[in-house]
């Protein structure tokens, strides 16, 4: 079957936006496809810094013939009703419709459409240019004069569609002064001239000989191998950087891997600096030597063969490396010279929010919220007062003001040149994590106490503001923050209801008065907003637990609207899951479910709620007597363990119900003809499921 080769070539595309748009051409064009009725086979997308190149195999030569039944409206109907059926039926007059009767609703108008199927180069033809004409860019520009805008100039577009043992045809269409043609270019400088082509095979093939990677994580693959094998040879291993690699192959088609170096004394400058400074100004990678040091090696990634063995290209980035070095290197020493604590007042030049105040009254709250927080998790106060004061201190610095993602960490190294604790210092680079599933939490007190005292400041305040995630929009990053809190809290197996952490942090943002620009809520008002960021809290801890493999159902199950120990509800989803996973649990599970559909049915009809309170001198049977005298014992045991954070001793004491349960329902009939002892073995089990409501809603479980 034919297939379709497509490249839009123009000046380079930027990398960040080269893997979305191969993506989204490949959306396009194989929707527009199927929408025609040109089902096809297989497609794959493509990008260079210089084309976006798809191939579509497997395309039918001609769409099919198509028989379509419209249903219209009612005979009778109003003319507006009967003028929009024939617009869309494509018919000129009612009388071209049929008439079908419905012993229910009546006569109505029926059409009946045929369709003829059309060519596939006509349908492509007419599918390419809109595909163009409307494709996303996240950011574009209008050149020429044919109104079309791109995210650069296009300089030629190859269009063609056959089979392999026919010579294809050029899809004919134009995009601005652009006409489709078979002609592409090779690599820039190392094989500029045209190409003839005619599908994706020798297309391929033709790029490769004119020096063109087409596929982006072939390239990727390339620079890594290359990488590491240059690194390897010289006794040094890469940092590698999948962010830097991506971005680094969509700079080039024809990937060539150096090594270039620069001085030693640069050393001196962190290494976090130096990485970013390379990374940012020249996209190189920077190595570490068989003790894991940073060297004062780097490597580069040319989009070229150089005559010269590549001396004048490393030569040229160890010369602007240089440059880049020696500004970072006075910023350092000139953020060394003053004091981290004097930089704290300048926060107050730094508006936060316009509601929440500036940096420095952020500062103020998390300090007194640090505070309040250290004993609970074992921190020393004062530490955790002094390091949530100077934690964005290195805001202000010029290295953070040129690198804004070493905030924090250049304020440890300024903290520990200055001669501040190494508990201060660390809090100071880890009070912002964790940035992202894989970044580590906090792991000291008073790094933990300034993480959450930060964290749980932001989110208070945006949700009294009432400026809140919605959808996909995030802005202030509040659902990384709640998550941060969750990490924090379970890695650190910290016991630490959130209800009071609220309070504190309002009490602290009520202390603060007028300093701060957030309005002033009533106290039902901060209550509602507690009760919905504990409810924001519950969303994302059941994201957490379900993507470390907890049940959906057993999440459910242990959440209240109160629950508000992250630790407590942990470690209740882990004991419910054990208890389910073996036998006794789940005919205990079994033995509950059957009392409460009972219980159900019974409270129905009878208008009433049974109150658990059972009269033990109406039982009639032993296993009445066994099951009462075991859920007593069980309830206190259970409530006991409970209360004490022991939820697997909970659960166990629940276990113990089993036999009990499983004894109560095969010789005692719930439903007995007496009325008094129905409605006392009612109570019973009303009594059974209170007691497993200690732990959890077994309500909730499935299976």
């Amino acid at each position: 079957m034919p297939e379709l080769l497509l490249e839009l070539f123009s000046e380079e595309i930027p990398a960040r936006f080269q893997r979305k748009a191969a993506d989204d051409l490949k959306k396009a064009v194989t929707n527009a496809l199927v929408e025609a009725g040109l089902v096809y086979e297989g497609a794959r997308a493509f990008a260079t810094p210089r084309r976006l190149a798809l191939t579509v195999a497997g395309i039918p030569a001609r769409s099919p013939d198509l028989r379509e039944e419209k249903k219209g409206p009612r005979v009778g109907a109003p003319q507006q009703a009967i003028d929009g059926f024939l617009k869309s039926a494509g018919l000129s007059s009612i009388d071209q419709a049929k008439i079908v009767s419905d012993p229910k609703k009546g006569d109505s108008y029926v059409a009946h459409i045929e369709r003829k199927g059309d060519e596939a180069p006509k349908l492509l033809a007419d599918i390419l240019p809109r595909v163009i004409q409307n494709f996303p860019w996240a950011k574009s520009m209008q050149w020429g004069h044919g109104g079309l805008t791109w995210v650069r100039p296009i300089r030629a577009i190859t269009a063609t569609f056959g089979t392999d043992n026919d010579e294809p045809i050029v899809i004919p269409f134009s995009a601005n002064t652009i006409t489709s043609g078979q002609t592409t270019y090779g690599h820039r400088f190392l094989a500029p001239g045209p190409i003839k082509v005619r599908r994706f095979d020798d297309y391929v093939t033709s790029l490769e000989k004119a020096r063109v990677v087409l596929d982006l994580d072939r390239r990727k693959e390339i620079i890594r191998a290359d990488a590491d094998n240059l690194a390897f040879a010289q006794g040094l291993s890469i940092i590698h950087d999948e962010g830097l690699l991506e971005e680094v192959a969509g700079l080039v088609e024809w990937p060539v891997v150096m090594m270039g170096s620069f001085d030693k004394d640069f050393l001196k400058v962190p290494e976090e600096v130096i990485i970013a400074t390379i990374r940012a100004n020249q996209k190189c990678f920077c190595l570490r030597d068989s003790t894991g040091r940073l060297t004062n090696k780097f490597l580069l990634t040319a989009n070229n063969v150089a005559t010269d063995q590549g001396v004048t290209i490393v030569a040229g980035n160890e010369r602007v490396i240089r440059a880049r070095l020696s500004d970072a290197n006075f910023f350092y020493e000139t953020d060394l010279k003053l004091p981290l604590k004097d930089n704290v007042e300048k926060l107050e030049e730094s508006v936060f929010h316009a509601k929440l105040g500036t940096q420095f009254q952020r500062v103020e709250r998390i300090v007194r919220l640090a505070a309040e927080i250290a004993p609970l998790v074992r921190a020393d106060v004062e530490d955790a007062k002094k390091a949530a004061m100077l934690a964005k201190a290195d805001l202000p610095t010029g290295m953070v003001g040129e690198f804004p993602e070493l905030q924090g960490i250049m304020g440890r190294y300024y903290a520990l040149a200055q001669g501040e604790k190494r508990e201060v210092a660390n809090a100071v680079a880890d009070h912002y994590k964790p940035l992202g599933p894989s970044d580590k939490v906090p792991g000291e007190p008073v790094a933990i106490a300034v993480a959450l005292a930060d964290k749980l400041d932001l989110l208070t305040g945006f949700w009294a503001i009432d400026e809140k995630p919605t959808g996909s929009r995030d802005p202030f990053a509040l659902r990384r923050a709640a998550l941060g809190v969750i990490r924090i809290v379970t890695d650190n197996d910290l016991a630490l209801p959130l209800t009071p952490l609220f309070q504190a942090a309002y009490m602290v943002r009520k202390a603060q008065g007028s300093k701060s620009e957030v309005e002033t809520a009533d106290e039902t008002a901060e209550d509602l907003s507690q009760t919905d960021l504990l409810a924001f809290f519950h969303d994302r801890l059941k994201v957490t637990l379900r993507d470390a493999g907890a049940r959906h159902d057993l999440v459910d199950a242990v959440i209240t609207a109160r629950s508000d120990d992250i630790l407590e509800i942990t470690r209740r989803v882990e004991a419910l899951s054990a208890l389910l996973d073996s036998a006794d649990g789940k005919n205990l599970l079994a033995g509950y479910r059957r009392a409460a559909n009972i219980l159900a049915a019974e409270e129905k009809k009878d208008a009433r709620a049974y109150d658990a309170v059972s009269d033990q001198t109406k039982f009639v049977l032993p296993e009445e007597t066994a099951l009462a005298s075991a859920i007593k014992h069980v309830d206190v045991e259970a409530a006991a363990k409970a209360r004490a954070n022991d939820y697997r001793g909970a659960i166990a004491a629940l276990a113990t119900l089993r036999a009990p349960v499983d004894a109560f329902f095969e010789k005692v009939l719930v439903n007995d003809p007496d009325a008094l002892v129905r409605a006392n073995r009612l109570h019973l089990l009303a009594a059974l499921r209170n007691t497993m409501q200690i732990v959890a809603d077994f309500s909730k479980v499935a299976g």
